[in-house]
């Protein structure tokens, strides 16, 4: 295995060509939306130039476009590990779960209590929420003191009423992962459902799902170094018990029941790029030769690795500012690089003021106003988001301790 080699990472994306105005910038938003790979960005413009008509027609050019589209599906159900008629690709991950919480609605199960937490970004907490007015009890796992969730508290509020937990892979605020293996099994044990938030874990490794088997798992494309869609795996198991939320006679085919509108074929086709930059990542630091064979948990652990290293610096930084507050913990081994801090003069024209200096964060509520509730934050200011991934230079890191530390 090679070292870590960010100059051939950084190759593969438009962002950082040297003629780009982004390449100047240190970028530390990717928690909001990374930049999409060349693969990703290729692939779209193609379908655009030659193939932008209606897929799966009996012309050429339909006829390719769908072949396209549903070879980008493979590849993605590939790299997650899931079979390909459990794959759902819509909108945005907000609107597939607003469809999935209809879904449920309108199905005929007899467990009506949904368990959800205040960790969470709100598209994975105020749909289910809502279905109070529709009959059923709503149970909050909340945080304690310190952003966390843990288990003895979510062991208190499920019984044999629990129809379905809803929780996060990673916080968007405090960058925590939480144990969604052990709460996927506890949830089974009591025969109740669960749906995994992964929209903060998968730009910092593409989640193998079989491997803690969630009934859904729903993430982001465009975090992910793809194009603007949600995407959604959901079991067999439990997409028997809903309520099929497209047109009828689609209703037969498994990947099109929770897709009432289908997102643009052309981001559909792009999808597949993902998967064609972790293979390029596979090929040149593992040296891999055979297509179609590479580890993604191998390429998973190459990107861990890079990040923690350039996450450590950050960390221990912070750790010398007694005048801020790091939500979550100071621990590499604790965390994703989703650092979110509060200072006590303004969180927003800090933001401001590294944005002269050619840093860009983010800063605000992030869709996680329960979260920040629960830890006394001020929502009018929110956080400083300082968020990145495997392409974040040393370099970045260095220029954004530096502006840290002259407005501090």
């Amino acid at each position: 295995m090679k070292n870590f080699d960010l100059d051939f990472v950084r190759s593969q994306f438009y962002a950082f060509d040297a003629d780009n105005p982004l390449y100047q910038k240190a970028f530390f938003e990717n928690a909001g939306g990374s930049f999409p790979c060349k693969f990703v960005v290729d692939k779209l413009t193609r379908f655009y130039e030659t193939k932008k008509v209606q897929p799966y027609g009996y012309f050429n050019g339909s006829i390719e476009a769908g072949e396209e589209m549903d070879k980008s599906t493979e590849k993605l159900a590939r790299l997650l590990r899931v079979p390909t008629n459990n794959l759902h690709v819509g909108p945005s991950t907000s609107q597939n779960t607003y469809v999935l919480a209809n879904a449920l609605r309108l199905s005929k199960t007899k467990r009506k209590t949904l368990i959800v937490s205040n960790q969470d970004h709100e598209a994975n907490t105020g749909v289910w929420r809502n279905l109070a007015t529709q009959g059923f009890e709503i149970r909050e796992w909340g945080v304690r003191s310190n952003g966390s969730l843990y288990l003895e508290d979510l062991k208190q509020l499920i019984d044999c009423t629990v129809c379905l937990i809803a929780l996060p892979h990673v916080s968007n605020i405090i960058g925590q992962v939480n144990p969604v293996e052990e709460i996927c099994n506890l949830a089974r044990e009591s025969g109740a459902f669960t749906c995994v938030d992964g929209v903060s874990y998968a730009p910092h490794g593409i989640p193998q799902i079989n491997d803690f088997n969630p009934d859904i798992y729903l993430f982001s494309s465009y975090k992910t170094f793809g194009p603007h869609l949600g995407v959604m795996y959901v079991s067999d198991n439990l997409a028997a018990e809903l309520e099929s939320q497209c047109h009828y006679f689609n209703k037969e085919f498994p990947n099109k029941r929770f897709t009432p509108a289908g997102p643009d074929h052309a981001q559909v086709s792009a999808l597949g790029g993902i998967y064609d930059y972790y293979e390029a990542l596979a090929n040149h630091h593992l040296n891999n030769k055979s297509p179609l064979s590479f580890s993604t948990y191998d390429v998973n652990h190459l990107i861990a690795s890079q990040e923690k290293k350039i996450l450590k610096p950050l960390l221990d930084f912070l750790k010398t500012k007694t005048n801020v507050r790091l939500l979550g913990s100071y621990e590499v081994e604790d965390r994703v690089p989703t650092v979110s801090i509060t200072i006590k003069k303004s969180n927003i024209a800090l933001a401001k003021e590294l944005n002269e200096l050619d840093i860009s964060v983010g800063a605000g509520d992030f869709y996680a106003v329960r979260l920040l509730n629960a830890l006394n934050v001020d929502i009018n200011e929110g956080v400083v988001r300082l968020s990145f991934v495997h392409y974040t230079s040393d370099s970045d890191v260095e220029k954004l301790i530096s502006g840290l530390d002259q407005h501090l």
